[in-house]
C-alpha cells in the first residue's frame, strides 16, 4: 500500500503517509504536560502512526485552559518529556503553533482578544482590539520564538495553524481584515502576515527543518476565500519556506459541516487536490478519512501525498499496526458522533471516545488478564452489553452473551437509520466482529428470566438489559393513530401524510427527519439531474428537501434538540429547517384524538390535525430483572440503560469498565 510507504517532508523522513493533526485534547495542567498526554501520545506513535501533530500549542497568553503552552522556556522541561516518549516509540512528533486571534475568549485569558480588526465574532459573542503595527510584529516574534522553543524540546516539526478562522486566517480574509495598512486592503497584503510568520521560522529554524502549515481549504464563509485564493496564498508560503501543507475545511462560524457523521467520508479531500495542484511540496488530506481503504484511494488518486486522521486516531491509535498486519477487519473506526470529543472540548471537559472507552486513560493500567478464568454471562446486546462481552472476552474470560432480539447492537440500530447517522452501524460491525474473534458465544431470540439466569450458573452475570420507549399518560395515547418513534426507526411502522412527533430531542428530531426524507430525491438522481441541467438549482433544491409528509414537532421546553451534543445540534436543527420541519417550542401535549392532538402553547389550546401521532417522550430502563438478580447472585453488574436511560458514549464505558472488572 502507499500509505505504508514512507515519504519525505523538509529533512524529516516519515514511515508512513498516515498524520495524526492536532486536536485539542485538555489533558495539560496549566499549560504544563502531564503523564496523561504523554501515554496517549506514546499509545499512538507504539500504533504506528507516521506523524502526530500535537497542540496547539499556545504561543501566548491567549491560549484556552487546559491546552498545551509554548509560551514559555519553563515548558520545555515537560516537552521534552512528550518528544523523547513518541521517539522511544518510533515515532516523529509536531508542534502545533496556536494563536486564537478573535476567537480568545476573554473569560479564559483575562484579556480582550487581538485581531486584525475590530470584527466580532458570532463563535464568542465578544468584540477583539485592533492590533497595532507594533504587536503585529511582536506577534511574529511569538510564533519565531515558540518554533525555537519547540526545536529545543526535541520537536521533529513545527506546524502553524492558518486555518478554521484563527489569527493567520483573520489576516488572509477580507471579511475580518478591513485594514488599509502593509498588513491589509489587496489579497497581497492580506496574505504579508502568514508570509511573514513562515519566512521568519524559517529564518530561525533554519535550513533543514520542517515547517508545516494547517490552512482551511476554504472559508466556507460567504465573501470569505475560496480553494482558490487558499491555494495562491499557499504557492506564497512556499516561496516563503513551508515544507509541507496540512489541509483541513473551512472556519468554525461556518454554516458547512465539516466533520460530524452527516459529513460523506473524505467529501473535503477536493481542497487537498486544489491545493496540491498549486504547490510542490507534500500536502495533507484531512476531515472524515477514517479508513485505510480510503485513505489508500486519496493517495492512488493523487488527491493527497498524506492523509491526516485526528479523530480516527483516537478510536483506534492501532490502526496503522493493524493495517500492516493486514487486521482491517478488528480496526475500531470513528463513527463521527463528536460525543467524547469536540463535544467535549465545547464543554471544557477532557476528550474522550464513544467507541474507545480507553482513550483518555492511557496513564491508568489497561484491563489485566484474568488470574482465573471465568464463566460470565451478559444479560442485552447492546452496546453496554457488547462492549462489556468483548473486554471481559479479551481477558480471557469465557462469555456467553444473551439477546432477546434477533440481531446485535441494540439501540445503535435505531441510531443508525435516520439520514446521515449511517456510522453508528460501523461500531455495532467491529463489536460483532470482535465478538465473533474472541469467540464469545452470542444466542440471539433469547429472552432472559430470573429462573435460566440463575440455572446458567455463571460467575459473574453483566445485565445490559437495556431500556423501552416510554409512554405518555395522555387520553389517547392508546390510540390507533399513535406509534412509538422506535418503531418507525426499526420499520415496524409507518405513518400517513400529516405527522406530529411529539417530543423533541434527539430521537424525536432525528425520528421528523426520517419522515421528512421521504419522497426527496437522492443523491445519485440529484446528481444526474444536475450533469444534465434537467431542472435549476432551485427546483433541484426543492426535490431534495421537500417530500411527501408534513412533519410538526411538538416539544414542551423552550428549544428542541437540547440532548444533541453541541457539536451536532446545529447540524441537525438547520436539516430540520432545510426540509420543513415544523418546531412548536414551549407547547405541550394535552391529549391525541381520532384527527390529531390538541396542545397547549401560550395558555391556549390548539388542534393540530395529524393522520399519525409519533411519541419520542424518552424510555424506561428494564432494570426490574437486573435488580431482582443482584440481590439472589454474588457477582452481578448492571450497566447502560439497564440502569438509567443514558447516551451511547456512557453506556459503552459502562460496560468497559464492567468487562475490566468481572
Amino acid at each position: 500500500m502507499k500509505l505504508l510507504s514512507p515519504v519525505q517532508i523538509g529533512g524529516m523522513e516519515i514511515k508512513n503517509r498516515v498524520v495524526m493533526p492536532a486536536m485539542h485534547l485538555g489533558y495539560c495542567n496549566n499549560g504544563a504536560v502531564t503523564d496523561k498526554l504523554i501515554e496517549f501520545y506514546r499509545e499512538r506513535a507504539r500504533g504506528g502512526v507516521g506523524l502526530i501533530i500535537a497542540g496547539g500549542c499556545a504561543i501566548d497568553e491567549h491560549g484556552y485552559g487546559s491546552m498545551i503552552m509554548i509560551n514559555d522556556d519553563n515548558y520545555i522541561p515537560g516537552l521534552s518529556k512528550l518528544t523523547a516518549a513518541v521517539h522511544g516509540e518510533g515515532g516523529k512528533i509536531a508542534a502545533q503553533l496556536f494563536q486564537p486571534g478573535r476567537y480568545s475568549y476573554s473569560f479564559l485569558a483575562g484579556i480582550q482578544p487581538l485581531a486584525p480588526s475590530p470584527i466580532p465574532s458570532k463563535l464568542t459573542r465578544q468584540k477583539p482590539r485592533e492590533m497595532t503595527l507594533d504587536e503585529i510584529k511582536g506577534m511574529v516574534d511569538k510564533f519565531v520564538s515558540a518554533a525555537v522553543r519547540a526545536q529545543k524540546a526535541g520537536f521533529d516539526a513545527v506546524e502553524v495553524i492558518a486555518s478554521a478562522g484563527y489569527l493567520i486566517s483573520q489576516f488572509l480574509s477580507p471579511i475580518t481584515n478591513l485594514r488599509d495598512d502593509e498588513y491589509g486592503g489587496d489579497f497581497k497584503r492580506r496574505m504579508r502576515f502568514g508570509v511573514e510568520v513562515a519566512a521568519c521560522i524559517r529564518k530561525a529554524v533554519g535550513p533543514g527543518y520542517p515547517v508545516i502549515f494547517r490552512v482551511g481549504g476554504s472559508d466556507f464563509m460567504p465573501g470569505g476565500n475560496t480553494n482558490r485564493e487558499i491555494a495562491a496564498f499557499c504557492n506564497r508560503l512556499e516561496e516563503a519556506g513551508v515544507d509541507a501543507f496540512n489541509v483541513t475545511g473551512g472556519w468554525h462560524e461556518t454554516t458547512v459541516p465539516q466533520i460530524t457523521m452527516a459529513v460523506p467520508r473524505g467529501a473535503l479531500t477536493y481542497l487537498a487536490r486544489g491545493v496540491r495542484e498549486a504547490v510542490q511540496v507534500p500536502v495533507v488530506a484531512c476531515n472524515r478519512i477514517n479508513d485505510p481503504f480510503l485513505a489508500e484511494e486519496i493517495l492512488q488518486n493523487e488527491d493527497a501525498d498524506l492523509v491526516g486522521m485526528a479523530r480516527g486516531m483516537i478510536a483506534d491509535p492501532d490502526l496503522v499496526a493493524k493495517t500492516s498486519a493486514g487486521r482491517t477487519g478488528e480496526i475500531r473506526r470513528c463513527i463521527g458522533c463528536n460525543q467524547g470529543c469536540l463535544d467535549a472540548v465545547f464543554t471544557l471537559k477532557q476528550v474522550n471516545c464513544l467507541v474507545n472507552a480507553r482513550a483518555g486513560r492511557e496513564d491508568e493500567e489497561p484491563p489485566r488478564p484474568a488470574e482465573r478464568p471465568k464463566n460470565v454471562l451478559v444479560v442485552g446486546g447492546g452496546p453496554a452489553g457488547m462492549e462489556a462481552a468483548r473486554v471481559a472476552a479479551e481477558r480471557g474470560h469465557r462469555v456467553t452473551l444473551w439477546e432477546k432480539s434477533g440481531r446485535l447492537g441494540g439501540q445503535l440500530n435505531l441510531a443508525a437509520v435516520p439520514p446521515g447517522r449511517g456510522e453508528f452501524a460501523a461500531f455495532v460491525d467491529y463489536l460483532t466482529g470482535e465478538l465473533r474473534r474472541l469467540a464469545v458465544k452470542v444466542e440471539l431470540n433469547r429472552e432472559a428470566g430470573e429462573e435460566n439466569i440463575k440455572t446458567f450458573n455463571a460467575d459473574a452475570v453483566v445485565m445490559a438489559s437495556g431500556a423501552s420507549p416510554a409512554g405518555m399518560p395522555v387520553e389517547g395515547a392508546d390510540g390507533s393513530n399513535v406509534v412509538q418513534a422506535w418503531d418507525i426507526l426499526a420499520g415496524k411502522a409507518v405513518t400517513g401524510r400529516r405527522v406530529v412527533v411529539v417530543g423533541g430531542g434527539a430521537v424525536g428530531c432525528e425520528t421528523a427527519l426520517l419522515l421528512a426524507h421521504k419522497g426527496t430525491i437522492g443523491p445519485e438522481t440529484l446528481h444526474f439531474l444536475a450533469l444534465n441541467e434537467a431542472e435549476d438549482w432551485e427546483r433541484l433544491k426543492e426535490l431534495a428537501t421537500r417530500g411527501v409528509k408534513e412533519v410538526t414537532v411538538v416539544e414542551m421546553q423552550k428549544s428542541v434538540g437540547k440532548d444533541i451534543g453541541q457539536s451536532s445540534r446545529w447540524v441537525i436543527l438547520g436539516e430540520m429547517r432545510r426540509f420543513g420541519i415544523r418546531a412548536l417550542t414551549k407547547t405541550r401535549l394535552l391529549r391525541i384524538t381520532g384527527s390529531g392532538v390538541v396542545v397547549e402553547k401560550d395558555g391556549e389550546e390548539q388542534a393540530l390535525e395529524a393522520d399519525t401521532v409519533v411519541l419520542a417522550v424518552g424510555s424506561c430502563p428494564a432494570a426490574e430483572l437486573g435488580e431482582r438478580i443482584k440481590a439472589e447472585l454474588p457477582e452481578v453488574y448492571l450497566v447502560g440503560d439497564a440502569v438509567a436511560p443514558r447516551k451511547a458514549l456512557d453506556a459503552v464505558h459502562q460496560g468497559y469498565l464492567a468487562g475490566s472488572t468481572v
